[in-house]
Protein backbone atom coordinates (compact mmCIF):
# COMPACT_ATOMS: atom_id res chain seq x y z
CA UNK A 1 0.00 0.00 0.00
CA UNK A 2 2.69 2.53 0.96
CA UNK A 3 4.41 1.27 -2.43
CA UNK A 4 1.52 2.36 -4.64
CA UNK A 5 1.01 5.63 -2.39
CA UNK A 6 4.52 6.69 -3.32
CA UNK A 7 4.16 5.73 -7.18
CA UNK A 8 1.02 7.59 -7.12
CA UNK A 9 2.63 10.90 -5.85
CA UNK A 10 5.71 10.77 -7.69
CA UNK A 11 2.82 9.95 -10.90
CA UNK A 12 1.00 13.07 -9.88
CA UNK A 13 4.04 15.12 -9.49
CA UNK A 14 5.36 14.20 -13.05
CA UNK A 15 2.01 14.89 -14.51
CA UNK A 16 1.53 18.41 -12.73
CA UNK A 17 4.87 19.21 -14.48
CA UNK A 18 3.65 17.81 -17.85
CA UNK A 19 0.12 19.88 -17.64
CA UNK A 20 1.81 23.01 -17.01
CA UNK A 21 4.65 22.41 -19.70
CA UNK A 22 1.54 21.91 -22.36
CA UNK A 23 0.12 25.43 -20.85
CA UNK A 24 2.94 27.12 -21.39
CA UNK A 25 3.82 25.91 -24.64
CA UNK A 26 -0.57 26.64 -25.78
CA UNK A 27 0.37 30.21 -24.55
CA UNK A 28 3.19 30.47 -26.50
CA UNK A 29 6.14 30.46 -23.78
CA UNK A 30 9.34 29.32 -25.34
CA UNK A 31 9.65 26.71 -22.18
CA UNK A 32 12.39 24.32 -22.25
CA UNK A 33 11.68 20.83 -23.84
CA UNK A 34 11.13 18.97 -20.18
CA UNK A 35 13.54 15.50 -19.90
CA UNK A 36 10.56 12.58 -20.25
CA UNK A 37 12.52 9.61 -19.74
CA UNK A 38 12.13 8.98 -16.69
CA UNK A 39 16.15 9.47 -15.20
CA UNK A 40 18.62 6.86 -15.51
CA UNK A 41 17.59 3.75 -16.51
CA UNK A 42 17.32 0.91 -13.40
CA UNK A 43 20.32 -1.57 -13.40
CA UNK A 44 18.80 -5.17 -13.50
CA UNK A 45 21.45 -6.28 -10.85
CA UNK A 46 24.40 -8.92 -11.21
CA UNK A 47 24.53 -10.26 -7.53
CA UNK A 48 22.69 -13.47 -5.86
CA UNK A 49 21.79 -12.79 -2.59
CA UNK A 50 24.47 -15.22 -1.18
CA UNK A 51 27.05 -12.35 -2.58
CA UNK A 52 27.49 -14.69 -6.01
CA UNK A 53 27.30 -13.83 -9.46
CA UNK A 54 24.42 -13.84 -11.99
CA UNK A 55 24.85 -15.42 -15.32
CA UNK A 56 24.30 -13.69 -18.52
CA UNK A 57 21.45 -15.41 -19.32
CA UNK A 58 19.63 -15.02 -15.23
CA UNK A 59 20.82 -10.97 -15.81
CA UNK A 60 18.79 -11.06 -19.21
CA UNK A 61 15.37 -12.61 -17.18
CA UNK A 62 15.84 -10.36 -14.38
CA UNK A 63 15.85 -7.33 -16.10
CA UNK A 64 13.15 -8.67 -18.59
CA UNK A 65 10.93 -8.91 -15.37
CA UNK A 66 11.89 -5.56 -14.40
CA UNK A 67 10.82 -4.13 -17.23
CA UNK A 68 7.45 -6.00 -17.28
CA UNK A 69 7.01 -4.78 -13.49
CA UNK A 70 7.65 -0.95 -14.84
CA UNK A 71 5.14 -1.55 -17.75
CA UNK A 72 2.32 -3.30 -15.70
CA UNK A 73 2.95 -0.40 -13.13
CA UNK A 74 2.68 2.20 -15.51
CA UNK A 75 -0.51 0.40 -17.00
CA UNK A 76 -2.13 0.66 -13.56
CA UNK A 77 -1.37 4.13 -12.62
CA UNK A 78 -3.76 5.29 -15.38
CA UNK A 79 -6.04 3.53 -13.48
CA UNK A 80 -5.28 5.15 -10.17
CA UNK A 81 -7.72 7.27 -8.98
CA UNK A 82 -7.20 10.44 -6.34
CA UNK A 83 -5.91 8.85 -3.17
CA UNK A 84 -9.11 8.46 -0.37
CA UNK A 85 -8.32 11.70 1.32
CA UNK A 86 -8.96 12.14 5.36
CA UNK A 87 -11.61 14.73 6.35
CA UNK A 88 -11.08 17.43 8.30
CA UNK A 89 -10.99 21.28 7.53
CA UNK A 90 -9.82 23.81 10.37
CA UNK A 91 -12.41 25.93 11.47
CA UNK A 92 -10.77 29.32 11.83
CA UNK A 93 -9.34 28.38 7.88
CA UNK A 94 -6.06 27.42 8.55
CA UNK A 95 -3.62 24.68 8.27
CA UNK A 96 -6.67 22.17 7.64
CA UNK A 97 -8.12 24.93 5.09
CA UNK A 98 -5.32 24.78 3.18
CA UNK A 99 -4.29 20.84 3.57
CA UNK A 100 -7.87 20.58 1.96
CA UNK A 101 -6.75 23.11 -1.03
CA UNK A 102 -3.92 21.16 -1.40
CA UNK A 103 -5.75 17.71 -1.61
CA UNK A 104 -8.42 19.13 -4.05
CA UNK A 105 -5.99 20.47 -6.71
CA UNK A 106 -4.10 16.78 -6.38
CA UNK A 107 -7.36 15.75 -7.50
CA UNK A 108 -7.85 18.03 -10.20
CA UNK A 109 -4.57 17.11 -11.75
CA UNK A 110 -5.01 13.26 -11.41
CA UNK A 111 -8.57 13.33 -12.72
CA UNK A 112 -7.10 15.55 -16.16
CA UNK A 113 -4.11 12.98 -16.53
CA UNK A 114 -6.78 10.16 -16.25
CA UNK A 115 -8.88 12.00 -19.21
CA UNK A 116 -5.37 13.12 -21.22
CA UNK A 117 -4.50 9.34 -20.89
CA UNK A 118 -7.75 8.10 -22.60
CA UNK A 119 -9.10 7.16 -18.89
CA UNK A 120 -12.89 7.13 -18.89
CA UNK A 121 -13.87 8.79 -15.59
CA UNK A 122 -16.74 10.74 -13.23
CA UNK A 123 -17.59 13.59 -15.73
CA UNK A 124 -15.96 12.10 -19.05
CA UNK A 125 -18.46 11.77 -21.90
CA UNK A 126 -18.24 10.98 -25.56
CA UNK A 127 -18.54 8.01 -27.93
CA UNK A 128 -16.53 6.33 -25.59
CA UNK A 129 -18.43 6.20 -22.78
CA UNK A 130 -21.41 5.46 -24.84
CA UNK A 131 -19.20 1.83 -25.75
CA UNK A 132 -18.41 1.22 -22.33
CA UNK A 133 -21.50 1.14 -21.06
CA UNK A 134 -22.93 -0.40 -23.81
CA UNK A 135 -20.17 -3.37 -23.26
CA UNK A 136 -21.30 -3.25 -19.23
CA UNK A 137 -24.73 -3.34 -19.79
CA UNK A 138 -23.93 -6.74 -22.33
CA UNK A 139 -21.99 -8.10 -19.47
CA UNK A 140 -24.99 -7.68 -16.82
CA UNK A 141 -23.14 -4.96 -14.75
CA UNK A 142 -25.15 -1.39 -16.07
CA UNK A 143 -28.75 -1.45 -16.41
CA UNK A 144 -29.50 1.94 -18.38
CA UNK A 145 -29.05 2.11 -21.57
CA UNK A 146 -25.83 4.29 -23.03
CA UNK A 147 -26.50 7.78 -21.77
CA UNK A 148 -22.58 8.62 -22.79
CA UNK A 149 -22.01 10.36 -19.59
CA UNK A 150 -20.08 8.87 -17.25
CA UNK A 151 -21.94 9.72 -13.54
CA UNK A 152 -21.89 7.79 -10.44
CA UNK A 153 -24.09 4.87 -12.08
CA UNK A 154 -21.60 4.23 -14.53
CA UNK A 155 -18.47 4.12 -11.68
CA UNK A 156 -20.59 2.09 -9.71
CA UNK A 157 -21.34 -0.40 -12.94
CA UNK A 158 -17.42 -0.12 -13.61
CA UNK A 159 -16.73 -1.07 -9.29
CA UNK A 160 -18.66 -4.50 -9.66
CA UNK A 161 -17.19 -5.42 -13.18
CA UNK A 162 -13.41 -4.65 -11.65
CA UNK A 163 -14.51 -6.81 -8.45
CA UNK A 164 -15.90 -9.62 -10.35
CA UNK A 165 -12.96 -9.44 -13.02
CA UNK A 166 -10.04 -9.26 -10.44
CA UNK A 167 -9.19 -5.37 -11.95
CA UNK A 168 -8.20 -2.88 -9.29
CA UNK A 169 -11.39 -1.32 -7.77
CA UNK A 170 -10.68 2.28 -9.18
CA UNK A 171 -14.12 3.15 -10.59
CA UNK A 172 -11.82 4.08 -13.82
CA UNK A 173 -12.09 2.63 -16.53
CA UNK A 174 -8.66 2.28 -18.00
CA UNK A 175 -6.47 -0.41 -19.99
CA UNK A 176 -6.81 -3.15 -17.31
CA UNK A 177 -10.88 -2.90 -17.22
CA UNK A 178 -10.97 -2.77 -21.42
CA UNK A 179 -9.10 -5.77 -21.60
CA UNK A 180 -11.20 -7.36 -19.34
CA UNK A 181 -14.29 -5.99 -21.15
CA UNK A 182 -13.36 -6.61 -24.10
CA UNK A 183 -12.80 -10.19 -23.32
CA UNK A 184 -16.48 -11.12 -22.35
CA UNK A 185 -18.25 -8.77 -24.63
CA UNK A 186 -18.68 -7.85 -28.28
CA UNK A 187 -18.03 -4.43 -30.23
CA UNK A 188 -21.42 -2.79 -29.95
CA UNK A 189 -24.13 -2.13 -32.47
CA UNK A 190 -25.21 1.56 -33.32
CA UNK A 191 -28.28 0.90 -32.26
CA UNK A 192 -26.62 -0.22 -29.04
CA UNK A 193 -25.04 2.41 -28.82
CA UNK A 194 -27.64 5.36 -29.77
CA UNK A 195 -30.45 3.52 -28.49
CA UNK A 196 -34.22 5.21 -28.21
CA UNK A 197 -34.80 4.83 -24.72
CA UNK A 198 -32.52 5.22 -21.92
CA UNK A 199 -33.57 2.22 -20.34
CA UNK A 200 -33.42 -0.97 -21.80
CA UNK A 201 -36.97 -1.91 -24.12
CA UNK A 202 -38.56 -5.02 -21.92
CA UNK A 203 -39.42 -8.51 -23.53
CA UNK A 204 -42.42 -8.04 -25.84
CA UNK A 205 -45.67 -9.42 -23.73
CA UNK A 206 -47.17 -12.10 -25.83
CA UNK A 207 -50.12 -10.10 -26.55
CA UNK A 208 -47.93 -7.75 -28.49
CA UNK A 209 -46.69 -9.58 -30.33
CA UNK A 210 -49.71 -10.09 -33.22
CA UNK A 211 -51.56 -7.25 -34.77
CA UNK A 212 -50.54 -3.32 -33.77
CA UNK A 213 -50.40 -2.47 -30.28
CA UNK A 214 -48.90 -0.14 -27.73
CA UNK A 215 -46.55 -2.67 -25.95
CA UNK A 216 -46.08 -0.59 -22.54
CA UNK A 217 -43.61 -2.00 -19.52
CA UNK A 218 -44.09 -1.06 -16.10
CA UNK A 219 -40.82 -2.96 -15.23
CA UNK A 220 -38.64 -0.93 -18.06
CA UNK A 221 -40.78 2.14 -18.21
CA UNK A 222 -40.95 1.96 -21.85
CA UNK A 223 -43.57 2.12 -24.48
CA UNK A 224 -42.89 -0.11 -27.56
CA UNK A 225 -45.15 0.73 -30.86
CA UNK A 226 -45.57 -3.03 -32.18
CA UNK A 227 -46.86 -3.78 -35.96
CA UNK A 228 -46.95 -7.87 -36.32
CA UNK A 229 -44.33 -8.43 -34.21
CA UNK A 230 -42.09 -5.36 -35.29
CA UNK A 231 -40.82 -2.52 -33.17
CA UNK A 232 -41.76 0.58 -34.74
CA UNK A 233 -40.64 3.09 -32.53
CA UNK A 234 -40.14 3.19 -28.46
CA UNK A 235 -39.81 5.93 -25.80
CA UNK A 236 -39.51 6.11 -22.12
CA UNK A 237 -42.62 6.64 -20.13
CA UNK A 238 -43.38 6.92 -16.14
CA UNK A 239 -47.10 6.17 -14.76
CA UNK A 240 -49.12 7.06 -11.70
CA UNK A 241 -48.22 7.00 -8.06
CA UNK A 242 -49.57 3.92 -5.30
CA UNK A 243 -52.37 6.45 -4.92
CA UNK A 244 -53.53 6.38 -8.89
CA UNK A 245 -52.52 3.52 -10.39
CA UNK A 246 -52.04 2.83 -13.86
CA UNK A 247 -53.97 0.07 -14.73
CA UNK A 248 -52.57 -3.35 -15.99
CA UNK A 249 -54.61 -5.04 -18.57
CA UNK A 250 -55.45 -5.46 -22.22
CA UNK A 251 -56.80 -2.19 -23.53
CA UNK A 252 -57.91 -0.49 -27.11
CA UNK A 253 -57.29 2.93 -28.04
CA UNK A 254 -61.26 4.39 -27.83
CA UNK A 255 -60.28 7.86 -28.62
CA UNK A 256 -57.59 10.46 -29.88
CA UNK A 257 -57.30 13.88 -28.30
CA UNK A 258 -54.52 16.12 -30.15
CA UNK A 259 -54.68 19.16 -27.96
CA UNK A 260 -56.50 17.68 -25.12
CA UNK A 261 -56.34 19.92 -21.52
CA UNK A 262 -58.04 17.35 -18.23
CA UNK A 263 -61.57 18.11 -17.04
CA UNK A 264 -60.42 17.10 -13.42
CA UNK A 265 -56.78 18.62 -13.10
CA UNK A 266 -56.89 21.30 -15.66
CA UNK A 267 -53.59 20.31 -17.37
CA UNK A 268 -52.62 19.96 -20.86
CA UNK A 269 -52.34 16.53 -21.89
CA UNK A 270 -51.25 16.85 -25.32
CA UNK A 271 -51.26 13.93 -28.27
CA UNK A 272 -53.78 11.90 -25.98
CA UNK A 273 -54.57 8.46 -26.78
CA UNK A 274 -57.26 7.53 -24.23
CA UNK A 275 -57.12 3.33 -23.75
CA UNK A 276 -59.20 3.23 -20.07
CA UNK A 277 -61.75 5.71 -18.67
CA UNK A 278 -59.91 8.77 -18.11
CA UNK A 279 -56.45 7.48 -18.19
CA UNK A 280 -54.45 7.90 -21.70
CA UNK A 281 -50.99 7.66 -23.41
CA UNK A 282 -49.89 11.39 -23.67
CA UNK A 283 -47.05 13.92 -23.30
CA UNK A 284 -46.08 15.81 -19.86
CA UNK A 285 -44.33 18.41 -19.64
CA UNK A 286 -43.79 17.78 -16.15
CA UNK A 287 -41.86 14.44 -17.00
CA UNK A 288 -39.57 16.27 -19.39
CA UNK A 289 -38.62 17.92 -16.78
CA UNK A 290 -38.31 16.02 -13.55
CA UNK A 291 -38.63 13.06 -14.85
CA UNK A 292 -38.69 10.02 -12.74
CA UNK A 293 -38.89 12.32 -9.47
CA UNK A 294 -42.76 12.57 -10.05
CA UNK A 295 -45.65 10.49 -11.47
CA UNK A 296 -48.78 10.76 -13.16
CA UNK A 297 -52.74 10.70 -12.00
CA UNK A 298 -52.60 6.96 -13.80
CA UNK A 299 -51.78 8.00 -17.33
CA UNK A 300 -49.20 6.81 -19.18
CA UNK A 301 -46.38 9.66 -19.54
CA UNK A 302 -44.12 10.18 -22.44
CA UNK A 303 -41.47 12.78 -22.21
CA UNK A 304 -40.61 13.06 -25.87
CA UNK A 305 -43.45 15.30 -27.81
CA UNK A 306 -41.60 14.45 -30.90
CA UNK A 307 -41.79 11.18 -31.21
CA UNK A 308 -45.23 11.40 -29.54
CA UNK A 309 -46.32 13.40 -32.09
CA UNK A 310 -45.15 10.94 -34.84
CA UNK A 311 -46.63 7.85 -33.29
CA UNK A 312 -49.94 9.43 -32.90
CA UNK A 313 -50.09 10.01 -36.46
CA UNK A 314 -49.52 6.45 -36.81
CA UNK A 315 -52.00 4.78 -33.95
CA UNK A 316 -55.63 4.09 -35.07
CA UNK A 317 -58.30 3.79 -32.68
CA UNK A 318 -58.63 0.15 -31.94
CA UNK A 319 -55.36 -0.45 -31.59
CA UNK A 320 -54.42 -2.41 -28.71
CA UNK A 321 -53.15 -1.38 -25.31
CA UNK A 322 -50.99 -3.86 -22.69
CA UNK A 323 -49.84 -2.72 -19.88
CA UNK A 324 -47.88 -5.35 -18.03
CA UNK A 325 -45.12 -5.61 -15.63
Amino acid sequence: MIRIRQMHRASVVRTAVAVAAAAALTAGCGAGAADSGGGQRENAGTSRADGGKLTGAEQDRVAAERAAERAADREVALEVGPLAQPGGTGADGGEGTRAAGARSETATVSGLATRQAGVQSLGSSGVKVRELQARLLQAGFFHLNPTGYFGPVTRKSVLAFQRKHHVRTTGNAGPLTWKALNRVTRKPTREQLYPSTTRPIAKPHKRCLTGRALCISKKSRTLTWMVNGKVKAAMDVRFGSQYTPTREGAFTVYWKSRDHVSSIYHTPMPYAMFFSGGQAVHYSKDFATRGYNGASHGCVNVRDKAKLAKLFGQVRNGDKVIVYR
